[in-house]
């Protein structure tokens, strides 16, 4: 039975204007030329095709559902009260498989000390095996080396072949489009000398894929059979907790970035256009707004949603109802926060661009103030949107990290790396310490924010009309 959360809906709506932009993209010149730079830019296709993991996974994420009870003795269809995604089926091992506490990567034991009971009835004080980690092992202490690096081959080995596999029907198809012959393509791709419209990299593109699909079945493969990241206090595997964790971030940064476009946009236009008392009280507006802490603010909007949340208990059936809702209203502080930097931007374009010659001409002819202003003032103020768009998406994630970890973030039983560094705090302080949770946050906090800055440059590239290249025609 499908579940749809208001995150999820809102997530596909992004998804579905992001299509529409490309359409009308594609139909307008002066949007297609600067994105056929960002495509002529190996390191903007490197980090896209990193990016579309991370979004695939996170609408992977998105898809909920009430799981079917296997029941021969019952005529009804009957459903299960866990809500469960697509991510969590295709990662069922990982979520199932759960040690008692810490275990470290790779372990067959685990990190702290218990008492063991022997078979001949005494009792000593030694780390335990895992119940899942490296279980398949006899000998842990000389096989798990041998182990390791043989799965590793198989593991590398089953992703040249995926690969290669899905290297052919990318060639295939270009050779298709193109209409040439597919040793001709295959050539053009390896020399680096690819020759389509708009000359996208594919070899960078085929390169970076392979790269990431190796990584991922060889974190597969062993997955099935060690706790490649460890496992957190409660015995969790972390890989799993990283991977669910894309979605939070991704709707942070995405989703108050949807909330915030219309205000900034609407209102910095405005301000410029009609200048005057409008302008006064707009600029009022997002000077008083940038006064107030943003901290206090969050908090203060945090707690007045669990006040709420505590009194209609009866409105919120799931913890991953109230939790979701948590996420929902964070994303709309923030974008209440965050829209004051663009509209600054788009009021001081608009000033210059009212009086521009063309725009002068249409107030001349009589043409309506909205008019001008969609048709004259806004196609010309997108490359600040744009650069605007993806610069701050990053920015966005980075900061509920720093949400969670003063506990104003997400709800503390969602997965986000911001939790998860949170919950690191301590675990740094043990002895021995636990550094994988922290570490593995890192990491994939790191792949997603490095690859969003690294795309926001070549779009700020493309977009700038002050450093943008027009190709000669």
């Amino acid at each position: 039975m499908p579940v749809i959360f208001i995150t999820d809906a809102l997530i596909f709506v992004l998804v579905f204007m992001v299509c529409l932009f490309i359409w009308y993209s594609r139909r307008h010149e002066h949007l297609c030329i600067p994105w056929r730079q960002v495509g002529e830019n190996p390191l903007a296709m490197a980090t896209s095709v990193v990016l579309l993991f991370y979004i695939a996974a996170g609408l992977l994420d998105s898809i909920h559902f009430h799981p079917r009870l296997d029941d021969e003795n019952q005529e009804e269809i009957k459903y299960s009260t866990n809500i469960l995604s697509v991510l969590d089926v295709l990662t069922e091992k990982l979520r199932s498989r759960v040690e008692k506490t810490y275990s470290a990567p790779f372990a067959t034991h685990a990190y702290a000390k218990e008492m063991i009971d022997q078979p001949d009835g005494t009792r000593i004080r030694d780390y335990p095996r895992l119940n899942y980690g490296g279980s398949h092992l006899n000998d842990p202490d000389k096989d798990i080396v041998p182990d390791i690096l043989t799965k590793t081959i198989i593991g590398i080995v089953m992703g040249i072949m995926i690969w290669l596999v899905l290297s052919a029907m990318i060639i295939f198809s270009l050779s298709r489009i193109r209409r040439s012959d597919i040793k001709t393509e295959f050539r053009c791709i390896i020399r680096g000398r690819d020759q389509i419209p708009g000359k996208i990299p594919w070899h960078v593109i085929l390169i970076t894929l392979g790269c990431i699909i190796i990584g991922i079945t060889t974190l597969v493969y062993l997955s099935g059979f060690y706790h490649v990241l460890g496992t957190d206090k409660v015995g969790q595997d972390v890989l799993y907790q990283s991977l669910k964790s894309v979605r939070t971030g991704l709707l942070i940064g995405t989703l108050t970035t949807l909330i915030m476009l219309p205000f900034a946009i609407a209102l910095g236009i405005m301000a410029g256009y009609f200048s005057g008392w409008i302008d006064d009280v707009i600029q009022y507006l997002y000077t008083t707004l940038n006064s107030i802490p943003g901290v206090l603010l969050i908090a203060a909007a945090i707690l007045m949603l669990e006040v709420y949340m505590t009194n209609h208990a009866g409105d919120f059936t799931s913890i991953e109802q109230r939790a979701d809702m948590r996420l929902l209203f964070l994303c709309m502080i923030l974008g209440i926060m965050s829209w004051t930097g663009l509209c600054r931007l788009l009021r001081g374009e608009t000033l210059k661009l009212r009086e521009i010659d063309y725009v002068q001409a249409a107030r001349a002819f009589g043409t309506g103030h909205i008019t001008i202003m969609l048709r004259h003032i806004l196609p010309n103020v997108m490359h600040i949107v744009m650069i605007s768009i993806v610069l701050d998406f990053s920015g966005l994630v980075l900061v509920e990290a720093v949400l969670a970890y003063i506990s104003i973030g997400v709800d503390p039983t969602m997965a986000s790396w911001g939790n998860m560094i949170n919950s690191a705090r301590l675990e740094m302080a043990r002895e021995p310490i636990v550094w994988w949770s922290l570490s593995a946050a890192f990491m994939f906090m790191l792949g997603l924010v490095l690859s969003a800055n690294l795309f926001a440059d070549a779009v700020r590239d493309a977009f700038d009309p002050r450093i943008r290249t027009i190709p000669a025609s």
